[in-house]
Order: C-alpha cells, then sequence, then structure tokens
C-alpha cells in the first residue's frame, strides 16, 4: 500500500489500524478514541509503553501534491508538505497538552508528554533526489524538533524489518 500511488490517506491510516508493533517496541497498543479533544481527531493514538501518548499523523505516501524535499541556495530543505504536515502535529499536541487534565481524567491517558510521528512521502515518488538525500533532510529536521518526528514510509517499513530481522534471529527464526 505505501508503494501504491492511488492510496490516499485514509487507505494507508486502514492498513496501520491495529498494526502498532510496526512503529516500534516501545507501544503497547492503541487508544481507543481518536477524539480527545474537541475539533482534533488523531490519525493513529498509540499508547507507550509507559501510559503516555503518541499520535501518528498519517499523509500520502506516493501521491503527495509536491515534493517531500527541494533545493535551497544549494542545499536540500523540507518542502511545505513537511512544514505543513508538522504544523498539524504541532496543534494536536498543543491541544492535548491544554485539555490534559480533563483527559487524564475522563479517558485514564496521560499527554503531559505526548509525542507525535509524521508519516509521509516515499523515496520513490521524488526519485530525481536520492534516497539517502530525503533520510538525511528528515534526519536533520528530526534533530531541531522537541516532540515530533518525520518519517517516510520506507523508513518505517525497512525499521520493522530490521527489527523483525533481528527479533527473528535472536530466536532462531
Amino acid at each position: 500500500m505505501a508503494e501504491d500511488p492511488h492510496a490516499s490517506e485514509h487507505d494507508l491510516q486502514r492498513a496501520l489500524q491495529g498494526q502498532f508493533w510496526i512503529f516500534g517496541g516501545q507501544f503497547a497498543g492503541e487508544a481507543a478514541r481518536r477524539r480527545l479533544v474537541p475539533g482534533d481527531e488523531l490519525d493513529i493514538p498509540l499508547i507507550r509503553g509507559d501510559g503516555t501518548l503518541q499520535i501518528v499523523e498519517i499523509k500520502r505516501s506516493m501521491a503527495l501534491r509536491g515534493p517531500l524535499v527541494k533545493r535551497h541556495r544549494g542545499s536540500w530543505v523540507p518542502s511545505a508538505q513537511i512544514h505543513d504536515a508538522v504544523g498539524q502535529a504541532l496543534n494536536y499536541l498543543v491541544n492535548l497538552d491544554e485539555h490534559r487534565l480533563r483527559i487524564r481524567d475522563q479517558f485514564a491517558l496521560e499527554t503531559r508528554r505526548a509525542r507525535a510521528l509524521v508519516l509521509i512521502g516515499h523515496p520513490a515518488a521524488q526519485p530525481g533526489v536520492p534516497e539517502g538525500t530525503i533520510n538525511e533532510v528528515l534526519r536533520t529536521i528530526n534533530t531541531h524538533l522537541g516532540r515530533i518526528e518525520v518519517l517516510t514510509y520506507k523508513e518505517l517499513l525497512d525499521s520493522a524489518e530490521r527489527s523483525l530481522g533481528a527479533h527473528g534471529m535472536a530466536h532462531g527464526i
């Protein structure tokens, strides 16, 4: 699905729901509710092992309306697509912070240290730019974002494959 040029955000969200393991071993499951704050509907609300919330903001993979990265003054930088998605995730985190006590009392979820993962794009959707360049731009922006991480679908799937490979080798699979 991540390589399907026709897959919508909704298609990708449906494919990922219930598959919290793909995001890493630090997650114990998904929150039962996606609407914790009036006006916001979280794509995938994950529960970390320590009981805190991490949201996953799903964007298109192959069918983005523009590039992931662009040239600016001789360097590669994140595109407006990434900045808009990060801004959306930031707004969700602000709203979770502002409604923290109500969310804790009503839903027994801790949002004080909530984090967000923005899942966006695929290197194959921008074939004129090497995958390593795209990954480096995202690693650079991630070092400057405190509570938000940006990953491509390929990075997510590659990480899941490595985890399964390491897990399988450790258990003789």
